[in-house]
């Protein structure tokens, strides 16, 4: 069947692709650089013709506030309108485990409104809650880090490979619809200042992680509930250090 993945040159998108390829399904990976956008609307109506699918990937290139909730407003309304007139199946949406837990947040309140577009829509949808990607844990520590201190909570915390949520992504996209959430997650759940830690321990990183419980995750205090799933989760395969290793053989 045909595919589309909108956001499908970036990191999920451009490993949900291969998967789905290798399945023998018809995949049209698209972005604003292919001269799909969702925003405009430019390309979208001839990109979905004969699909029977979407999976919507796409991300805001500005994480303000404002802007975040402009984005995946008016992204999805556009998006879900063409999947209306193209006769489409199934919606995916991946979004992020904890949305409706940290208000505070400008991007967890976008996603949100984004979900709730998709289910008051007519399609039928799954949205997938992923939870952080270890290959953002870089990017965790940097925005926790003032001097050659990384001060970060020690709330539970379960990252996943990105190459285990593009088999979910995969896998969703071959199934029926759910018209619900699923969660996704990696195998283990640690406090997230120990797994930090051990990230700039293998990444040869001299800064020194500070537990502190009160530490805000892009604006927001945590408890341990915050951003890791319930039991019924699917977990990922790959631990940290086997994606570690993998990420260094990468280079």
């Amino acid at each position: 069947m045909k595919i589309v993945i909108i956001g499908g040159t970036g990191l999920i998108g451009s490993k949900t692709a291969v998967r789905l390829r290798n399945k023998g399904h018809e995949v049209l990976a698209v972005s604003p650089n292919t001269g799909v956008n969702t925003i405009t609307g430019e390309g979208l109506a001839e990109a979905l013709v004969g699909a029977e699918v979407v999976i919507d990937l796409a991300n805001a290139p500005s994480w303000e506030d404002k802007a975040v909730l402009e984005f995946f407003e008016t992204s999805g309304r556009n998006l879900l309108a063409a999947e209306a007139k193209a006769g489409v199946k199934h919606h995916i949406a991946l979004s992020i485990v904890g949305t409706e837990r940290l208000p505070e947040n400008g991007y967890f309140r976008a996603k949100l409104a984004q979900e709730r577009l998709i289910k008051e829509a007519s399609i039928p949808y799954t949205i997938v809650h992923s939870t952080q990607f270890m290959e953002f844990l870089k990017g965790i520590a940097d925005e926790a880090t003032v001097g050659t201190v990384a001060r970060l909570s020690p709330a539970a915390f379960q990252p996943i490979a990105s190459d285990d949520v593009a088999d979910a992504m995969a896998d969703v996209a071959l199934g029926e619809p759910l018209n619900g959430t699923i969660e996704i997650a990696g195998p283990e759940r640690a406090p997230m200042n120990e797994i930090i830690a051990r990230y700039l321990k293998a990444a040869n990183d001299l800064r020194r992680v500070e537990a502190d419980v009160h530490a805000r995750y892009f604006g927001s205090e945590l408890n341990d509930q915050s951003i890791v799933p319930g039991e019924s989760a699917r977990l990922g395969k790959i631990s940290f250090e086997d994606w570690f290793r993998q990420s260094q053989q990468s280079k």
